[in-house]
């Protein structure tokens, strides 16, 4: 019997833009945060401030960490995926400052109560001649694995997910995960678009119901509350 005093669980994501709520304009594109409320009762809340060209330390910097900080409470939890962005000039490197920003997330969390899950990167689309993924994500995701072993923080490798769904679905397949457009075909894209880096609303369920996927391996408590 539910307890009408319990509080929601909240889920707050931290991450760039293959997890961040689009805006209108850029639709169908999506993270995978955009449509995760979906595989959850009215028990969990899932509270996205992933943010597009976000890096870990930039996150930070913007003040969303402190802000969800803020917010997080006891059992609540704090999915962190971070990578892409921790590649460019202002991001960060794989064993030194990646992993000191990843461990603010986890002891800001486990601070409050709450839970950390380090969630590896996302794959891009991005195929060698033999149909198999390329790793363009260098070593953040080996460095992420690392620290969760380290920190004694459960993981879910999305980077071993997405790698496997790619290349089921295939080259061609796969196109269907991102946001592709010839010229004219849809009114967000007038001059078309071929994007291997950000999924459509299809792929950010697809690649949510990893995720979910990875909450049930790890047993977590949120597997109560799955549809």
């Amino acid at each position: 019997m539910k307890n009408n005093e319990s509080k929601p669980i909240h889920i707050f994501l931290a991450g760039d833009s293959t997890v961040a709520s689009c805006p209108r304009n850029e639709a169908p594109m999506a993270g995978w945060g955009q449509l995760f409320q979906s595989f959850f009762s009215e028990e969990v809340k899932v509270l996205n401030f992933a943010k597009g060209g976000a890096s870990t330390n930039t996150f930070i910097e913007i003040g969303y960490l402190d802000i969800i900080l803020e917010f997080i409470g006891p059992k609540d939890f704090l999915f962190i995926q971070f990578g892409h962005n921790d590649q460019k000039s202002f991001g960060t490197e794989p064993f030194t400052t990646y992993q000191s920003y990843l461990t603010e997330y986890v002891n800001g969390a486990r601070e409050k109560g709450a839970f950390p899950i380090l969630v590896t990167s996302v794959h891009r689309r991005n195929f060698d001649e033999q149909g198999k993924i390329v790793n363009t994500l260098g070593d953040y995701p080996t460095s992420m694995i690392q620290l969760a072993q380290k920190l004694d923080v459960q993981l879910i490798n999305l980077l071993e997910k997405t790698e496997r769904i790619y290349e089921t679905l295939g080259v061609e397949g796969s196109r269907k995960l991102f946001t592709q457009f010839a010229a004219n075909e849809h009114p967000n894209y007038p001059n078309g678009i071929e994007d291997n880096t950000h999924f459509c609303e299809h792929g950010a369920r697809e690649v949510g119901k990893l995720v979910i996927e990875g909450i049930k391996e790890l047993q977590l408590p949120l597997v109560s509350y799955i549809k």
